[in-house]
């Protein structure tokens, strides 16, 4: 069990979903995050990156947007100017965040597909994402960080699971108890066996053409990847 990465279909991966079952999901999502430490990896990442003003970051599978929310309050008290772009292919999910961020003026969203050349045209100096690269495949990730590598003037955050029994039955449990979200308890135990072994980012990396990053394993199984 977990030897390989799984294919197995979240419902997040379904674009059409709305309602309140994804309203409750996010919800849920950022509390996961932020008792579990997940925001604080991605926070941290930022931190070592923006060094400067006019930062511009765009937050892949953005969620609610709260990641971004910490990072936009972060760059405030520390007097650096930032913007923020979250991007998600849903227009449900780009929907809510809206709202949810709605007193910070300096992140916006699209609803676009990375995967278009809308995307591919970008240019940002960060790029981050959150639980988000696990729910594509090797040889779709070998060519996104491609892409990302020429996309990011500055460098990119990558915050995903390790793939882990112990990592697996705790969200398991923990979901089926505490969760109201039928996407969480249907979900977070499939994106754990859709998460990474270290070996099997260093071969993407390594295809990808990166020699140049930082991987480190964060708890609660999380690999922080900075390239």
């Amino acid at each position: 069990m977990l030897k390989y990465r799984s294919d197995q279909f979240e419902i997040m991966d379904d674009l059409t979903v709305s309602g309140e079952v994804v309203n409750q999901t996010l919800r849920e999502l950022n509390t996961i995050n932020k008792r579990l430490g997940g925001n604080k990896i991605s926070v941290s990442a930022f931190k070592k990156l923006a060094k400067s003003n006019n930062i511009i970051l765009a937050d892949l599978g953005c969620g609610g947007g709260d990641i971004m929310e910490e990072m936009a309050s972060w760059s405030r008290k520390k007097g650096l100017k930032a913007s923020f772009l979250g991007i998600d292919a849903n227009p449900h999910i780009v929907e809510y965040a809206q709202e949810n961020t709605s007193r910070y003026p300096e992140i916006s969203y699209r609803a676009i597909n990375i995967f278009s050349d809308e995307f591919k045209e970008l240019k940002f100096d960060i790029i981050h994402c959150c639980l988000f690269i696990h729910h594509f495949t090797t040889d779709e990730l070998i060519d996104l960080f491609k892409q990302f590598k020429k996309q990011a003037r500055i460098g990119v955050i990558i915050n995903d699971l390790h793939r882990h029994p112990l990592a697996y039955w705790s969200i398991s449990l923990l979901t089926s108890l505490f969760s109201k979200s039928i996407m969480v308890k249907n979900d977070a135990a499939i994106s754990v066996s859709r998460g990474f072994k270290k070996e099997e980012l260093l071969h993407i990396l390594r295809e990808a053409g990166i020699n140049e990053f930082q991987l480190i394993w964060k708890w609660a199984f999380r690999w922080k990847l900075i390239f």
